[in-house]
């Protein structure tokens, strides 16, 4: 399950002259539930966010900034403890 960095998302959509739409189209998924997912309200799955990477053209070294980001913050705070 991802936790998308929303602002990061949808800032990339804008920067691509992307739409909800054209996510929706790229995932095979229905407009309203691309809208749930870039809002974190339904959960993206890896295969998803790989997928949404490709579309918004994000480097693979820039994956961890839009993706996962609530997962590895956790974790990074539970090593630091």
């Amino acid at each position: 399950m991802s936790l998308l960095n929303t602002n990061k998302i949808k800032g990339r959509l804008v920067e691509c002259g992307l739409t909800q739409k054209d996510v929706a189209k790229a995932l095979e998924i229905a407009q309203p539930t691309a809208n749930q997912k870039i809002n974190n309200i339904r959960p993206m799955d890896l295969n998803e966010a790989e997928k949404l990477a490709g579309l918004l053209r994000i480097k693979p070294e820039e994956f961890q900034a839009y993706f996962f980001t609530h997962e590895l913050h956790s974790a990074t705070k539970r090593e630091d403890t």
